[in-house]
């Protein structure tokens, strides 16, 4: 009967975070089609693509983590009714969010030169260079789209950005296959195609978004006469108070993959191939925590705007239980296919480039094993990091996240990745123990302040009760 009143929440929890999941899959299926497409062109391109993406991963995690500020602030305002609130809080997010995709797309592209100063293999810098011009700039329409998805998030409209972002992986599926390999007359560009694939699907992504909220009439009036420049500053601060710690959290997260990728560089060109493959399987199964990671971070904000405190936590830890079976379910099928999955990303009918692709492949399905074991801390820390941003608490898990990961995690990724026979594995054997000290941390801030939280408003009650009685 206990577990009951937290399964009976599956189907709600499912049916809200199945969209985010689809859309956030739809975004990995976008570098998931770019590295099987680039990867038959050989182990230099893909690791290229791996490269160039390492830079733009750690520009994406401030700009998304940053959008994350106007989800709870929606939700809070949605539950209590105040349309104001709520549109205030996506006007002002989407002017930061606009403000910072510029200034995230100009960081990337002057940085351009540290490519060359990283001791990467000399044809996977030649290579990257021209594939990151475009996929910088496609940060601007990334982020954009991030504002617009964060609000219809916000108003429990979950759909409209899986729509958009399905739309987007069709026209880069179309658009690669076409410029990557020259098809029906275009011209063959190499991986400099999946990045044009890449931007013009981005592009129309927010298009889409835009004219779908525009037909719903609950959402509106949140995307029609917009007065983006006529702005408040309590509600800059507020949404940078929320926004900022949010962005590091995500940085701290994705700058030590960042970091695996370019160790693995040092190591090669075939590990850092590798290393690609494995990242590329394991941010799928990723999105699905991510997916409800966004549903608690909107019922938990609905709770939270609503005062009910008990029905917070009752909620939150459905989602979490939810979020375990699923990392087991992923855990298992990268145990038992750690050999097959790599496979996808290789042609082993390239004879003269097999050597490298077996090697490639080996390295990869080690890493898989390891990637296993990782999921249910992996799935439990975004989980609970969602939660803690719909309670709009932000800044102690932004420190948490940095031990982890800095503290903790990386330097084990370096000592045994760069300096024992572990190698690729030991990198990941490090990524692991941030991910678990992670997970730890902030389950025990979220039990301890969703403890406080019930305990003040009990305490409030009681102290009202008491006054109705004198009076």
């Amino acid at each position: 009967m206990i577990l009951t009143q937290y399964t009976k929440e599956f189907k709600y929890n499912w049916s809200l975070a199945a969209p985010v999941i689809l859309g956030m899959l739809g975004h990995t299926f976008v570098s998931f089609v770019d590295n099987i497409m680039v990867g038959q062109l050989g182990t230099a391109e893909l690791a290229a693509v791996s490269l160039g993406n390492s830079f733009m991963f750690i520009a994406m995690s401030l700009g998304i983590g940053f959008s994350t500020a106007i989800t709870p602030l929606v939700a809070a305002a949605d539950a209590e009714g105040n349309f104001n609130a709520g549109k205030a809080a996506f006007k002002h997010g989407l002017f930061l969010c606009t403000v910072l995709g510029i200034t995230l797309f100009l960081g990337v592209y002057f940085a351009k030169p540290l490519l060359y100063f990283m001791d990467q293999p000399q044809e996977v810098v030649v290579l990257a260079e021209p594939y990151l011009d475009l996929v910088a700039f496609s940060l601007i329409p990334l982020i954009i789209f991030q504002a617009f998805k964060q609000c219809s998030d916000g108003l429990s409209m979950t759909r409209a950005p899986m729509y958009a972002t399905l739309l987007a992986n069709v026209v880069n599926v179309v658009l690669n296959y076409l410029l990557i390999f020259g098809k029906f007359g275009f011209p063959q560009m190499g991986i400099v195609g999946a990045a044009i694939g890449t931007l013009v699907s981005r592009v129309i992504m927010v298009g889409y978004l835009w004219l779908l909220m525009k037909r719903n009439l609950k959402s509106k009036e949140y995307v029609l006469k917009i007065k983006l420049f006529v702005l408040e500053n309590s509600m800059i601060k507020r949404i940078l108070s929320l926004g900022f710690p949010s962005a590091l959290q995500m940085f701290f997260e994705v700058a030590i993959f960042t970091a695996a990728i370019w160790m693995s560089g040092l190591l090669g060109k075939n590990p850092q191939a590798a290393n690609q493959i494995a990242l590329n399987l394991s941010s799928m199964t990723f999105m699905v925590a991510m997916g409800l990671s966004v549903a608690a971070m909107i019922r938990v904000g609905n709770q939270q705007g609503l005062q009910r405190y008990r029905e917070l936590r009752r909620i939150a830890h459905s989602i979490f239980l939810l979020a375990i079976l699923l990392a087991c379910c992923f855990a298992v099928l990268f145990f038992v296919f750690h050999q097959v999955l790599p496979k996808l990303y290789v042609d082993f009918d390239d004879a003269q480039n097999f050597a490298d692709n077996f090697e490639v492949v080996q390295i990869a399905a080690r890493l898989l094993l390891v990637a296993a074991v990782f999921q249910i801390s992996d799935g439990v820390q975004v989980v609970v990091l969602g939660a803690l941003r719909g309670m709009q608490d932000v800044k102690l898990p932004t420190l948490f996240t940095f031990i982890a990961y800095w503290v903790v995690g990386f330097p084990i990724s370096y000592y045994l990745g760069l300096h024992t026979p572990y190698k690729s594995s030991g990198i990941w054997i490090g990524l692991l123990a941030g991910l678990t000290v992670s997970g730890i941390l902030l389950y025990l801030r979220f039990n301890y302040l969703s403890r406080k939280l019930i305990t003040q408003n009990d305490q409030l009650q009681v102290n009202s009760a008491s006054d109705s009685a004198d009076n």
